[in-house]
């Protein structure tokens, strides 16, 4: 009979919508679509908002650091399981699934560079690794790098991005906003500068400690900072929250936030505030 015919599927025709999707990318702030190599080519920022995308640490690097002068700290801390937590999946599967996702062992990376010339310890968070959730690892980490910075005598820097404390942990992720609070101190006691640089998103236990506790408090266009969440905020005072609340402009009117920086400008703000704040450059 044959009044039909079945037509294979055009792999080469699927091939190239799946490049297309991927060649654009939409901002979650102006909900623009973006030719994502034009966003790449702009340091990941959205050309018609200005809105800051989330960078890999990485990314983060090469942004901060003079070529060549970052070496990292503690790179052989890892988590380990002392409750023995369980939801859905154990927590040390979670831990090794997120090693593996990101090539990383903890969702913060420690180290030193020079910015322009200038001697820094810095530490810096990764979202991608469960959500830069701040557990005993991550409170280490920045606890013994401050305790370098203090013995070296150099600022400390800190690039937060952070859904809070890491609940697998209990109590003990609770206890490293002590923890690194008192470390904090002990920069501030020795006199040096404690800069920290607010991305999207900084939430929880770390915005509700080590986030903000800096003497210089900078922040990058649009990010999300808070301790709650907004929709969490207006089901618990049964009120509309203000136009851009917890958005780092309303922030910086409110004075939680001291200054926001683009990127590319942020290595010059860096450097022009430390040595401010009495930091030299190395000598060559």
């Amino acid at each position: 009979m044959g009044w039909f015919k079945r037509s294979k599927p055009d792999d080469s025709k699927g091939s190239s919508v799946n490049i297309m999707e991927g060649m654009w990318i939409k901002c979650t702030v102006c909900r623009a679509i973006i030719f994502k190599r034009e966003v790449e080519r702009n340091l990941k920022v959205c050309p018609k908002c200005s809105y800051h995308f989330p960078m890999s640490i990485d990314e983060r690097v090469q942004l901060l650091a003079d070529a060549g002068t970052f070496q990292e700290w503690d790179a052989d801390l890892v988590p380990i399981d002392p409750l023995e937590f369980e939801d859905t999946q154990p927590y040390q599967v979670r831990v090794h699934n997120a090693q593996r996702k990101t090539n990383k062992k903890e969702a913060i990376l420690t180290g030193f560079c020079q910015i322009q010339q200038i001697p820094i310890a810095v530490g810096i968070f990764d979202f991608s690794f469960m959500g830069g959730s701040m557990g005993s690892v991550v409170g280490e980490k920045i606890c013994r790098a401050i305790d370098r910075a203090v013995a070296d005598r150099v600022p400390f820097l800190l690039v937060t991005t952070s859904g809070g404390a890491r609940m697998q942990e209990g109590t003990l992720s609770l206890m490293q906003m002590a923890k690194t609070a008192s470390a904090i101190a002990n920069l501030q006691e020795a006199k040096l500068p404690y800069i920290v640089l607010l991305t999207d998103p900084t939430f929880g236990g770390v915005t509700a400690s080590v986030a903000m506790l800096g003497d210089v408090i900078l922040a990058e266009p649009k990010a999300l900072i808070g301790f709650a969440g907004p929709r969490v905020i207006e089901q618990t005072i049964k009120e509309r929250l203000p136009e851009g609340f917890q958005r780092a402009e309303f922030l910086l009117d409110h004075g939680m936030v001291d200054q926001i920086v683009k990127r590319k400008v942020l290595k010059d703000t860096l450097a022009t505030l430390l040595t401010h704040c009495g930091a030299r450059a190395m000598s060559a």
